[in-house]
């Protein structure tokens, strides 16, 4: 049987596993579901339609499911809401949001650890083992990559992407799509490629330095996208690592995070450093 405190406040509509466990002061409203194991520390407001898998916990103050931030989402309006996946760590005052359609929810996958404040706005999909440090923000439909990392403050443009296993270092920001295994060093700019997080996932040391020629030779460098596709393709035939990046730039709705190669996207006149030889085409 769930373990309730007296001073949790539990929906008519919510659905607990045997041994759920809520502490003081909770506010369960709406269709929630909580599967086993699930853990709820105190001072949670979970607002449904949400669904959170096994094994997951969340501390004090989380908001999990509230109504989107989104002026096209009027009061009454239909949602998917929020489905978490299982073992994930959500931390104090993070806050995830409901989906603006009842097509599809809101989704934080397995293994999921969101550090004291992160937000996932509305629509977002962030992938199974990703960690969103203090205070990372995720604006609205942005898609984040199995084994990503987003540093402290990192945030990410609505409708963007960052690929899997890239990575955000703490305060730097997006509106373009960054690739598999890219590093952000900077606001709108990629510093070189995740080494750490390529080897700790156990990819092939060849491979590896394959990601890092190509890096080198399509992000470095000023080149207009149909180029850009064309020797990612190339190189995709043997080496499945690049042909992911191959089929993530082709898929880009938004322009693709820029190296060094270009000068950042930052809507100043701050011009390229002096390593910066090529010069800008302005492609992206």
């Amino acid at each position: 049987m769930a373990s309730v405190h007296a001073s949790a406040m539990i929906g008519s509509e919510v659905d607990l596993a045997d041994d759920v466990e809520i502490g003081p002061y909770c506010v369960l409203e709406g269709p929630v579901r909580l599967g086993p194991g699930v853990r709820l520390a105190s001072h949670v407001v979970l607002q449904g339609p949400l669904e959170i898998g096994p094994g997951t916990a969340v501390w004090p103050f989380a908001c999990l499911g509230g109504l989107p931030q989104d002026y096209k989402f009027g009061p009454g309006a239909d949602t998917a809401g929020v489905r978490i996946g299982s073992n994930c760590l959500i931390r104090e005052h993070v806050t995830v949001h409901g989906a603006t359609s009842p097509d599809e929810p809101t989704t934080i996958g397995d293994r999921v650890f969101m550090m004291v404040a992160a937000h996932a706005g509305h629509d977002v999909h962030i992938e199974d083992d990703v960690v969103l440090v203090n205070n990372a923000s995720l604006a609205g439909h942005a898609r984040v990559g199995r084994g990503a990392t987003l540093s402290g403050f990192a945030m990410v443009h609505q409708h963007c992407r960052v690929g899997r296993l890239a990575f955000m270092s703490g305060a730097a920001g997006v509106s373009t799509d960054v690739p598999p295994f890219c590093v952000v060093n900077d606001r709108q700019r990629l510093g070189g490629i995740n080494l750490v997080g390529m080897r700790r996932a156990g990819m092939d040391r060849q491979e590896i330095t394959q990601v890092r020629r190509v890096f080198r030779d399509v992000f470095r460098r000023s080149l207009p996208r149909q180029e850009m596709q064309a020797i990612l393709d190339d190189r995709g035939v043997d080496w499945p690592a690049i042909r992911e990046i191959a089929e993530f730039v082709r898929a880009a709705r938004r322009p693709i995070c820029p190296g060094r190669g270009h000068p950042p996207r930052l809507g100043d006149a701050r011009q390229p450093a002096e390593s910066d030889s090529v010069a800008w085409s302005g492609n992206a």
